[in-house]
């Protein structure tokens, strides 16, 4: 796994732009991985892609991965962390063998599967649709998802779940305002390419400045150290 450099994740930034969370998810992991290929990489399993994304949050902003939601019932702000090293070794627990439901085996979810139910918008047509998906026998897979029922898909999902445990990561909240006890699902891909669209955004302005006020080229200013560009920013800046 590479260090990315500035200039990476200004690449990385710019063609992430317009594309959906689960794209950009594969394209950040790619980044990491030069022999990978983003067609490789939309075929891991969801938790190896989620353990790729924290290694590369906790190299380059940090073990604490932190933030605010909404509290559902009232709308009080709360506040979240999680260690992404703890991320990680939650990964060490996955199985790889098939998850088995009545008989069935079946594979646990790629970003690719998910891409290909991301139109549903009714959940328990989701989950069917991706159930089919992973199903590793052949067959009509839309007649044979219809015929399952609501009990059995759910513990198809918590046996998938226990065999990829990075693959979903669930945020616990206690809401002081209103005492709810609420469980939110974290996209990790949406959540770092939040932060690294902030970081591209503050590196495009410091770019900016120092160009404008010294000459250099971009390509100057990113091969500058980040002791020696803040520097000079604050220089300019008086």
């Amino acid at each position: 796994m590479r260090a990315l450099s500035h200039a990476d994740f200004l690449s990385l930034w710019e063609a992430g732009h317009g594309l959906h969370s689960l794209d950009r998810g594969v394209l950040a992991a790619t980044a990491l991985l030069p022999e990978a290929s983003q067609d490789n990489v939309a075929d891991w399993t969801l938790g190896r892609r989620n353990e790729a994304l924290a290694r590369l949050h906790a190299r380059h902003f940090g073990s604490s991965l932190g933030g605010w939601t909404e509290c559902e019932g009232c709308g009080e702000k709360l506040e979240f962390a999680v260690d992404c090293r703890g991320l990680i070794e939650r990964q060490r627990e996955r199985n790889v063998t098939p998850v088995e439901v009545k008989g069935q085996a079946f594979r646990v979810p790629t970003s690719r599967d998910l891409a290909r139910i991301a139109d549903e918008a009714d959940a328990e047509d989701a989950a069917r649709r991706l159930a089919a998906l992973c199903r590793m026998d052949a067959g009509d897979q839309r007649e044979w998802a219809g015929e399952w029922s609501n009990t059995e898909l759910a513990e198809l999902g918590e046996k998938m779940s226990a065999a990829d445990p990075l693959a979903e990561i669930l945020l616990q909240f206690a809401c002081p305002a209103c005492g709810a006890v609420r469980e939110q699902a974290l996209d990790l891909p949406g959540f770092l390419w939040a932060e690294l669209e902030a970081f591209a955004k503050r590196m495009l302005a410091e770019i900016h400045m120092l160009a404008s006020a010294y000459g250099w080229s971009e390509s100057e200013i990113l091969a500058l150290s980040d002791r020696r560009r803040a520097a000079y920013v604050q220089m300019v800046r008086g």
